[in-house]
């Protein structure tokens, strides 16, 4: 399985785009994974129309809300079942066009509060490391 965290705009500051460097590498020692900012949604739909195949997820205030161990046995429910590709929509401060919601299905709220979408990729990128983490019997998410 393959993870493409698909990014609208780029991640600035230095401090969060270390932070999202090392849980990207992170997640690599369990998962190939790949970061890729676009310009703008129309880039987005582009990359999307590539990849008809994957599974696409898109970060939104009013998507489905997972606790870290029910993330974690999606993720791994996708894993097992042979999916091949995830992409993780996360949008910029001005978030999505309508036509792109409108082609994606799956919501995900990382919260029902409000992050910049800078601060948003870092939390994406700590759970999916969370993930794979609880889904590996491994010590860190306690």
């Amino acid at each position: 399985m393959r993870i493409r965290l698909l990014l609208l705009g780029k991640t600035r500051r230095p401090e969060l785009r270390a932070l999202l460097d090392e849980y990207v590498k992170r997640i690599s020692h369990q998962c190939a994974i790949e970061v890729t900012e676009v310009r703008d949604g129309d880039a987005v739909i582009r990359r999307l129309e590539v990849d008809r195949a994957a599974t696409v997820m898109m970060l939104d205030a009013a998507g489905k809300s997972f606790r870290s161990e029910e993330f974690a046995k999606w993720l791994g429910e996708h894993r097992d079942h042979g999916t091949r590709e995830i992409i993780f929509l996360c949008g910029d401060a001005d978030g999505f066009p309508d036509v792109l919601r409108q082609r994606v299905k799956q919501l995900l709220s990382l919260s029902a509060m409000t992050f910049s979408h800078e601060l948003a990729r870092v939390m994406l990128a700590e759970q999916l490391y969370r993930a794979f983490a609880i889904l590996s019997g491994s010590p860190y998410p306690r």
